[in-house]
């Protein structure tokens, strides 16, 4: 990652200043009255000749009559406007498929997808278009300033995000964020995208490259998102979009991972790796560690001065260090230097979590939305 960032980073801008296509924005919506009214201000004043599409998953609150309403006030806000409505909730990549099979009539231009609960800062879609006068770019993606974020998803987010924009610096990233992403209509294959798993995110960025155009982040482009405020809504949150990252990575592994991909497919192992094969091998190493004190309790402690018993004081010391790092990381402590370890335990607990959560059959694309976030969106300013 230092290696790429420091040789590419000069030639990390966009190639235009004053590149325009027509504009689509796509809005899936699911019970956002909260927020919609806000986010529809919030696009608004991007100041884009921008057509809007709302894609509602059966909401059964008064999201649409606020829609409808927001709308009827500004009526110049939007080159156009449209609501599509599904009959039930299926699912956010369902209705961005829906949204997206309903687009098919525009060959050309530019889709947005954003989320109603992320604010778009001034000027981003505009910015965003620039890259796509550089005729390999398909897909560009706005990274989050995440508010009320714990001490360890800040540092988490931190390590991923240098990751996302060094993979962009010299191919393409495989995960883009969903809240806001464009690409080119004529670049992405609509039916790459699985409807019954999440990550649709990383899904399109993944079939965009596949296509043979690039799929990068750009580190100027921002959005403000809040943080779930309880611990345990953060992992859940994290949870579910592990589990969606790796259902990607195990359909795609053959395909995006091959060599043939070049520099991408690395990156896209490399992710294999980080998501997949090391929690399975944290996962190893733990069984493995209760194992041996399970024979400690049965057979006793090795005798003094032997190796067995150099050896087994060596990695008590080892499994007590790691876990007051992964301890302290859970709860949102610095742990100074070693902080990135405890956070790197923790983040291998919850992508664990996700695999146990995937082999016992559950699917994780629908969910429950984080109520507190929506009420604290209200006081969000860009």
């Amino acid at each position: 990652m230092y290696s790429w960032d420091r040789d590419h980073r000069q030639q990390h801008a966009p190639m235009g200043t004053n590149h325009s296509e027509r504009l689509t924005v796509l809005l899936p919506v699911w019970n956002e009255a909260t927020v919609i009214e806000k986010k529809l201000a919030n696009l608004a004043a991007q100041n884009l000749p921008m057509h809007l599409l709302v894609v509602d998953s059966a909401s059964t609150d008064t999201t649409l009559e606020l829609v409808d309403g927001w709308i009827s006030r500004h009526p110049n806000a939007f080159a156009s406007f449209e609501v599509l409505q599904m009959e039930q909730r299926r699912g956010k990549t369902a209705a961005v498929i829906k949204g997206l099979n309903h687009h098919s009539q525009q060959p050309e231009g530019l889709i947005c997808m954003t989320d109603a609960d992320a604010l778009l800062e001034r000027g981003v879609l505009r910015r965003m278009m620039q890259w796509f006068a550089d005729p390999m770019i398909g897909a560009v993606g706005a990274l989050p300033r995440r508010q009320g974020a714990r001490a360890e998803e800040r540092l988490h987010r931190e390590a991923w995000e240098a990751m996302r924009i060094a993979e962009s610096m010299v191919d393409s990233t495989p995960f883009l964020e969903g809240s806001c992403m464009m690409w080119r209509t004529s670049a992405l294959a609509v039916d790459d995208l699985f409807d019954q798993a999440n990550a649709d995110d990383a899904q399109i960025a993944t079939s965009v490259r596949r296509q043979g155009w690039r799929a990068i982040v750009d580190p100027q482009a921002r959005f403000v998102d809040v943080a779930p405020e309880a611990a345990s809504e953060q992992r859940r949150q994290k949870i579910r979009r592990a589990q969606g990252l790796q259902r990607l990575l195990l359909r795609e592994r053959r395909r995006a991972g091959q060599r043939s991909q070049g520099v991408f497919g690395r990156i896209f192992r490399r992710q294999v790796h980080f998501h997949i094969a090391a929690p399975l091998a944290l996962t190893v190493a733990v069984s493995s560690a209760v194992l041996r004190w399970g024979f400690i309790g049965l057979y006793g402690w090795p005798a003094t001065l032997t190796l067995a018993n150099s050896m087994h004081l060596g990695l008590a010391g080892l499994e007590a260090a790691c876990i007051v790092l992964w301890w302290r990381s859970r709860q949102g402590k610095s742990s100074g230097p070693l902080s990135l370890v405890g956070q790197w335990l923790a983040s291998m607990e919850l992508l664990g979590r996700a695999l146990i959560t995937t082999a016992r059959g559950r699917s994780l694309h629908m969910w429950e939305q984080h109520q507190d976030v929506r009420q604290r969106m209200s006081d969000v300013e860009v």
